[in-house]
C-alpha cells in the first residue's frame, strides 16, 4: 500500500536528473546550430539575391551612401596583405558581375579566416561603406554582442561569421 503526503505525487530523482539533462541537452544543441550555417532572427536581409544586392552597391555608390547590409556575389581579384591596424582584418578585393570592385575587410579576430585565393567564386554579406573606389565591405561577421545584424562570406560551400 503506497502513502501519500499532502496530496503530491514525488518525482523520482531519476526522471528528475533525466529531464534536466534534457533540457541542458535542447540548450547546448540550440547554441550549437546557432554558430552553425542556419540563419539567424538577425539575417532578414539574406531573403535579397545577390543581383538585388549589386544593383544596390551601384546606387550607394553612385550616391556616396553608406551603412546599408548588401549580399553580393563575385570573383576574387586579389588578396590584399591582413590589416593589423586595431582589430585584425582579411583583405581581398572581389569584382562583381558589373564589373564594379569592392575591398572586402573581414574582421578576423571575430570570425575565422577564409582560404580564399585569386579567381575564387564568393558570396559576402556585409555592411557597405562608401569610398572613391568603390567601397568597403565589412561586418561580415556575427555580431558578438547579438545587437544588430551580422554578415558572413560563403566560399566553396562554407560559411564564414
Amino acid at each position: 500500500m503506497s502513502r501519500r503526503t499532502g496530496g503530491s505525487r514525488a518525482i523520482p530523482w531519476t526522471r528528475w536528473a533525466t529531464l534536466v539533462l534534457l533540457g541542458l541537452l535542447a540548450l547546448v544543441g540550440r547554441s550549437w546550430v546557432g554558430q552553425a550555417d542556419a540563419p539567424g532572427p538577425t539575417e532578414a536581409a539574406d531573403a535579397l539575391d545577390e543581383s538585388e544586392g549589386e544593383r544596390l552597391v551601384l546606387e550607394l555608390f553612385a550616391g556616396r551612401r553608406s551603412g546599408e547590409m548588401v549580399l553580393v556575389e563575385g570573383v576574387i581579384d586579389g588578396v590584399l596583405s591582413d590589416d593589423n591596424d586595431g582589430s585584425r582584418h582579411q583583405r581581398f578585393i572581389m569584382r562583381l558581375d558589373s564589373g564594379h570592385t569592392l575591398l572586402v575587410a573581414h574582421n578576423i579576430d571575430v570570425a575565422p579566416r577564409v582560404p580564399l585565393g585569386t579567381g575564387d567564386l564568393v558570396r559576402v554579406r556585409g555592411e557597405y561603406e562608401w569610398n572613391d573606389r568603390g567601397g568597403v565591405l565589412h561586418w561580415t561577421h556575427r555580431d558578438p554582442g547579438g545587437q544588430r545584424p551580422g554578415g558572413w562570406i560563403d566560399w566553396a560551400g562554407d560559411r564564414y561569421r
